[in-house]
């Protein structure tokens, strides 16, 4: 066993933490994998490396999925999409991952939830034939996978009473029923990049936010602690770049061309008690969708499009006016009473880095993740999707210790769980209310503790939000939150609501005064 691996297994990250392990780094400096990048997929790739055996460095400039890993659909897809296409492998790949995700790595954070296509007028007999076809080639993916149908029923044809029960909002002139498969959901997207980065603490990684990369090669770097301005020089023997739509920053051999995903939050009431995702054809495609899941904080996000994102990178994607017009005109195909940008409580946009492989639509760009190898030493991961970050981040790894030509132990993450995993009946036993369960898992009791006999503590962040002062206080402590911004916009997502956000943002404010000091 390495030293690395022979660490205590703290999976709490804090500031105490971070300012000692940068002084540890800076009086070593001894490195086996530096990642760059604290999204989905560097925190995967840290972990990976960890579990290996490797001594791993994570930096992140900002905050733990701080860029596209929290603008996601927060659903786990099983590759239906890309098997319509033609992309057989990734489809293949991608219900694998959702597997893996359901059964061992994260089944406190992934549930399954129905998809309903309601059969309205608007939908042909040739389009209903295509979206069975699709949902019962979904069937074949989740076998193949090794799924359960105990996880994932199979697909089947509802009738019109059960799609109203499912998605009451829907118009009931001209239903004739609905098409019903099923598919993977996050609780939250940035509660599963924090689970992986604390789990990766937890085998002796180094998880440094507020630290960003300077003048990388393949062999070195500088690190800019940008809360203090201080630097330091590392000499890792490999380094890898996951820095997503940024990752040309990092190395301009690069070519990307990020395509936009926009998102509409709304009230839960606007969808009448929505308990699946609804899923509406986009008029006059055979591919295209958008959906309309319930979700955390009593929201229904409504998504998807898929834009060209040419220029700058922001580090907050905005939507355009555009693409919140066709979210609501597709979703009112299907509704009784149209919604209206009065409806909105929120929105939010990502950015997916897709390398550039051509002048045609970002739809039609594949979604498989490369691995390359720039010139100047480093390794970069790009292109992929949320459910796949395992795959990606174990060939990265992989590419790394080559290139580092570095010892390391076999991938193990297929069958690593993450801190607070837990599942079925011992799931059920966990002595806490289910909301906290849902988020933090086996760690539910921890967060519990620390209201007991304190009624501050108790206390909701904000009047009508489902999140408490401990919440707050457990992010601090436990998850790396350092300031109100990380609280509020990533640990819990009270920040897509505007209003939430100016509700709770004194809360999130004195949790860090009161906690951090």
């Amino acid at each position: 066993m390495t030293a690395n691996s022979a660490r205590n297994g703290d999976p709490a990250l804090n500031a105490v933490r971070r300012e000692r392990e940068l002084q540890e780094l800076g009086d070593t400096g001894d490195i086996d994998l530096l990642v760059i990048g604290g999204g989905v997929t560097g925190a995967g790739a840290a972990l990976d490396a960890a579990a290996r055996g490797l001594r791993t460095v994570l930096v992140e400039r900002h905050d733990l999925a701080f860029g596209t890993s929290r603008w996601s659909s927060k659903l786990v897809h099983g590759g239906l999409r890309y098997l319509a296409s033609g992309q057989v492998g990734i489809a293949h790949e991608s219900a694998v991952e959702r597997g893996i995700l359901l059964r061992t790595t994260a089944p406190h954070l992934v549930r399954s939830i129905p998809q309903v296509v309601p059969l309205l007028p608007g939908i042909g007999a040739a389009q209903r034939a295509l979206i069975r076809a699709g949902f019962v080639a979904g069937d074949v993916l989740r076998r193949s996978a090794g799924t359960p149908s105990a996880l994932l029923p199979r697909s089947r044809r509802i009738a019109a009473a059960e799609a109203l029960r499912l998605a009451p909002t829907v118009r009931r002139e001209g239903l004739s029923g609905g098409l019903q498969a099923w598919d993977g959901q996050l609780v939250d997207d940035a509660r599963l990049v924090v689970a992986l980065a604390r789990t990766a603490a937890a085998r002796g990684a180094t998880v440094l936010t507020r630290v960003e990369a300077l003048d990388v090669t393949g062999n070195s770097a500088t690190l800019r602690d940008t809360l203090s301005g201080e630097t330091l020089q590392v000499r890792p023997r490999a380094v890898l770049n996951a820095t997503g739509v940024w990752a040309d920053q990092v190395d301009p051999s690069i070519e990307l061309r990020p395509s936009r995903g926009t998102h509409l939050v709304f009230d839960a009431a606007a969808f009448g008690g929505l308990t699946a995702s609804l899923t509406v054809p986009v008029p006059g495609s055979t591919s295209r969708f958008v959906f309309a899941f319930p979700a955390a904080h009593g929201r229904v996000y409504l998504g998807l499009t898929d834009e060209d994102a040419p220029g700058p990178v922001p580090d907050e994607p905005k939507p355009t006016d555009s693409e919140i017009d066709f979210l609501l005109d597709t979703i009112n195909t299907a509704l009784r009473e149209p919604l209206t940008r009065n409806d909105i409580r929120g929105s939010y946009a990502g950015l997916r880095p897709l390398l550039k492989t051509g002048d045609g639509s970002t739809a039609d760009i594949s979604r498989k993740h490369a691995v390359l190898h720039s010139p100047n030493g480093v390794i970069t991961v790009v292109g992929g999707k949320l459910t796949t970050y395992r795959q990606m981040a174990e060939d990265a790894v992989d590419a790394a210790i080559t290139a580092g030509n570095l010892t390391a132990d076999p991938c193990r993450t297929k069958r690593l769980p993450l801190v607070g995993a837990v599942s079925g009946a011992a799931r059920d036993r966990i002595a806490a209310p289910q909301l906290l369960v849902e988020r933090y898992g086996s760690e539910a009791p921890t967060v519990l503790a620390a209201t007991d006999g304190n009624r501050a503590m108790q206390a909701a962040v904000a009047p009508g939000i489902d999140v408490t002062a401990a919440e707050f206080a457990f992010a601090i402590t436990h998850e790396g939150a350092l300031t109100p911004d990380d609280l509020l916009d990533r640990r819990t997502r009270i920040g897509l609501v505007p209003e939430d956000r100016a509700a709770a943002l004194p809360a999130a404010s004195s949790a860090c005064i009161t906690t951090i000091s």
